[in-house]
């Protein structure tokens, strides 16, 4: 059985965007929920002034079909010039087995 995929993508707005930026993902975020596979997809505000959404998929196919459809893509178009850098993605997966049984 393949293990869930987590994923944290932080996006780091350009000062004056932040409001924006966080507009553009909120708006998608309710879609991105009915995607096939996706079991979280939720967005923080890191204290340094970066949004971080916290995602889990099923498997990483399903997180790698999330990245090919519209809900994507519009993010990208919603923030594009509104960025102090491209996004940071961190895609990984728990450790939990008997000893240690925790993970998303």
């Amino acid at each position: 059985m393949a293990k869930p995929c987590i994923v944290i993508a932080t996006f780091t707005p350009t000062p004056g965007h932040y409001d924006e930026v966080k507009r553009v993902l909120l708006e998608v975020s309710p879609e991105v929920h009915l995607e096939e596979g996706c079991e979280l997809y939720a967005l923080h505000e890191e204290v340094e002034g970066r949004l971080v959404l916290v995602e889990k998929w099923t498997t990483r196919d399903l997180w790698m079909t999330h990245l090919s459809l519209d809900t994507v893509a519009r993010i990208q178009k919603g923030i594009e010039g509104l960025l102090q850098c491209d996004v940071e993605v961190r895609e990984m997966y728990g450790v939990a087995d008997s000893s240690y049984p925790e993970s998303l």
